[in-house]
């Protein structure tokens, strides 16, 4: 499995995500405006992300976001298996356990995704140590 940090702050552009359905794990250091928040959303939605997890400051918010942006993307209608968003949050479980059930448990029924997408909400980049939280938490039995 493939996978990437990127680091997502208010104050900076949006980056390139993968050209294939990818899954993200969106790890919140910090809260945000709701309209930030919804503009991710809409961003994952498009950019061809069909599994979303959330873990950290406000993850429910962030999940039910994915959620709004998937039915709004198919104008409020049936959304094809293809296409469905599978989204979980995570509050009441530590960053490993988390990050576990991304590398471990996170699949869809219809599209296979080979690559993870590490989504870091803070306000300075951390990615050696989240990559390597990621290895680590894939070590938990």
């Amino acid at each position: 499995m493939l996978v990437k940090y990127q680091h997502l702050s208010p104050a900076h552009a949006l980056p390139v995500l993968p050209a294939d359905p990818f899954r993200a794990v969106l790890l919140a250091d910090r809260g945000v405006a709701p309209e930030w928040r919804n503009s991710i959303a809409t961003w994952l939605a498009a950019s061809g992300c069909l599994y979303f997890i959330a873990w950290g400051t406000d993850c429910e918010a962030w999940h039910d976001s994915v959620d709004w942006a998937n039915l709004e993307t198919f104008d409020y209608g049936e959304i094809p298996d293809e296409r469905f968003i599978m989204t979980t949050w995570h509050d009441k479980e530590s960053l490993s356990e988390a990050l576990w059930f991304a590398g471990q448990s996170a699949s869809h029924p219809d599209v296979s995704l080979s690559e993870t997408v590490l989504l870091h909400v803070a306000d300075e980049p951390r990615e050696r140590r989240i990559l390597q939280a990621f290895k680590k938490a894939q070590t938990i039995s």
